[in-house]
């Protein structure tokens, strides 16, 4: 029969330590706090209170219930004081000798039947179990910070745990109003291991100077729904605590993706560890401040940039641009480059994203000439765009009268001769590379002089289809997600090759359709992609290692990372196959061994199992 924990000890009363001891005296449980000494304690019980002020002031405790919780805390610095508490946790800072001494201690303090769990983010518990004579009942229990907000907390098995101990944990995590999660004892548990290595990966790609910070950061929220981009989330996160994370993992797993990337050691070196010290990738109004004061809009100067990308001199360069100065396009977009005037846009293909940039851009008063191969294509386009544009106006989004309009400026052709006069040729056709490049053939053949030629690709190189036309400078990558309706982020991509003036003409046109463009280099998966698909490959990894189930794993990262969806959610809403395609395409541009796609995702593919639109994927819908 489960525990039910009247009392709970807590040892240390730092940030984490009195978050815990907080959710728990919130949840009417005694907690009996210790702190190393006076000051320390002082400390401690000054967080609980600032953070209890800070909720009576939002209208989320009452100054009743705020007393009423200061009443079941007691602390002091008589460690013990916590004998008599069936359940200890141990709180005290990430350093393994400083956790073996107090284990140690607590060991010979407790009853025999007494839990004690240790709160670490990511060292082993195993090695910890291992220093005392009850292994069976130590636990690993990683809050997340801040404990009084975060809602996920994962509880950390060993070989040799006692399930009664984990159903007691969980029980008390529902309680106190968490959600739990049980994994096994692996560096960095389930939401640092994916976490991690998807932050290392972004401050790669920044380092590399292939797209700038607020690029990338802009790109992962826009085009992922992530309530924060990476580089910020780890100035949050703190950049000295996201270094020793990062080790931890690497020194476990010896995955190259979780070796610390340079650029995050030098930032740590210099005394840069984000908004605790008031400057890590980015500049704050001062220390432990949200407020960034070095941004760089889409519209400032290169030279703005380039002082201020990273924080330092040397990470200011990866503010600046991506391969190179036109390479990227960075100089392009921020060196006052006019745009070509656009008036009609061509859209090529009659898909979902095909239909979604039509409607975007009627209504945002371009003229579109529709391409489809037949009739029966131009009305199947035509249905999709008038049952959308129904769906607005019953929001209140348009009117009856910008419906109307909109779809006058839509006008559908089976000849391509009829892109002879568009300004913008937007291809929308099948992921396939010899396909785009025999159509960027033919439209280079009939369009205008000037005209830009634009592809949606979402993975391929744009520099192969821009080989294939006579006019190299003219072709650039519009990557728009789906729905293009919905979604803000465009990501621009222009080759080696792409006018400046080029680049300047797609950034207005994806500013004139009301979406925020990012800016980055033509290689595989862009931004968004070649962050996103390796840490679904990773989650992957980890389930089919046994590691965790789905639930748990999808559970960590929508709790413990505010994600929208957890990554097998994720996947089966993109597609098995698609998933597959796009961490292929990384694997053979990059020749990282962490991008191969795991075995279960190419058997799963094999099986016809590719999601939702198959009705089983990682779930069965």
């Amino acid at each position: 029969m489960a525990q039910d924990f009247a009392k709970v000890g807590v040892v240390g009363l730092g940030t984490m330590g009195a978050g815990i001891a907080e959710v728990l005296a919130r949840a009417g449980i005694d907690v009996v706090g210790v702190e190393l000494n006076d000051e320390t304690l002082a400390r401690g019980l000054g967080h609980i209170r600032h953070s209890t002020d800070r909720a009576v002031s939002r209208g989320k405790l009452t100054e009743a219930d705020r007393d009423a919780l200061f009443g079941r805390i007691h602390a002091g610095t008589d460690l013990s004081a916590v004998a008599a508490c069936r359940l200890v946790v141990e709180a005290v800072p990430e350093r393994i000798e400083d956790k073996r001494a107090v284990l140690a201690e607590l060991d010979a303090l407790c009853p025999s039947g007494t839990i004690i769990a240790t709160n670490t983010s990511s060292l082993s518990i195993t090695e910890l179990a291992a220093g005392t004579s009850r292994p069976s009942r130590v636990v690993g229990t990683h809050w997340f910070n801040p404990a009084p907000v975060m809602g996920l907390v994962e509880i950390i098995r060993t070989v040799v745990t006692d399930p009664a101990v984990l159903a007691d944990l969980e029980m008390l995590v529902t309680k106190v109003g968490k959600t739990a999660v049980v994994a096994g004892d692996r560096a960095g548990f389930i939401a640092n291991a994916l976490l991690f290595g998807y932050l290392n990966n972004a401050v790669r790609m920044l380092e590399a100077h292939y797209a700038t910070r607020e690029d990338i950061d802009a790109a992962m929220r826009f085009g992922c729904g992530h309530p924060m981009g990476p580089l910020a989330l780890l100035d949050l996160i703190g950049l000295d605590a996201a270094y020793e994370i990062l080790d931890s993992i690497y020194h476990t797993s010896r995955d190259h993706l979780h070796a610390p990337a340079p650029l995050l050691k030098q930032l740590v070196t210099a005394g840069m560890l984000g908004r605790k010290t008031g400057r890590g990738f980015y500049t704050y109004a001062a220390p432990d401040s949200s407020e960034i004061v070095d941004a760089v809009t889409s519209d400032s100067v290169m030279s703005s940039a380039s002082g201020t990308a990273a924080g330092t001199g040397t990470a200011a360069a990866s503010g600046t641009a991506a391969a190179s100065g036109t390479a990227a396009g960075t100089g392009t977009r921020r060196s006052g480059a006019p745009p070509r005037p656009v008036r009609t846009i061509g859209v090529i293909g009659t898909g979902t994203m095909a239909s979604g940039i039509i409607e975007v851009a009627a209504r945002s008063g371009y003229d579109v000439v529709l391409r489809a191969r037949g009739q029966a294509k131009i009305a199947d386009v035509r249905k999709k765009l008038e049952w959308s544009l129904d769906k607005a106006v019953a929001k209140g989004r348009i009117t009856l009268d910008e419906r109307a309009a909109t779809l006058a400026r839509v006008r559908a052709t089976t000849d391509l001769a009829t892109f002879a006069d568009c300004d913008l040729i937007i291809e929308a056709v099948v992921e396939d590379l010899e396909v785009k490049r025999a159509l960027f053939a033919e439209i280079d053949a009939i369009a205008r002089p000037g005209a830009i030629l634009a592809t949606t690709t979402s993975s391929l190189p744009v520099i192969e289809c821009a080989t294939a036309t006579s006019r190299p400078q003219d072709v650039v990558g519009m990557h728009w997600f789906n729905p293009a309706q919905v979604m803000r982020l465009v990501e621009i991509v222009p080759t080696v090759l792409t006018a400046d003036d080029v680049t300047a003409t797609v950034l207005e046109v994806a500013r004139a359709a009301g979406k925020h463009p990012v800016l980055c280099a033509d290689r595989a998966g862009f931004i968004v992609n070649a962050l996103l698909f390796p840490y679904l490959n990773d989650a992957v990894r980890m389930l089919e290692a046994h590691y965790a189930d789905v639930e748990a794993i999808d559970t960590a990262m929508k709790v413990g990372c505010a994600h929208p969806m957890g990554p097998f959610e994720l996947a089966d809403v993109v597609g098995l196959d698609v998933t597959l395609a796009i961490v292929r395409t990384l694997y053979l541009e990059f020749r990282e061994p962490g991008y191969a796609p795991a075995p279960l995702l190419e058997h799963l593919v094999k099986a016809g199992y590719l999601g939702r639109k198959t009705r089983r994927g990682f779930r069965v819908h």
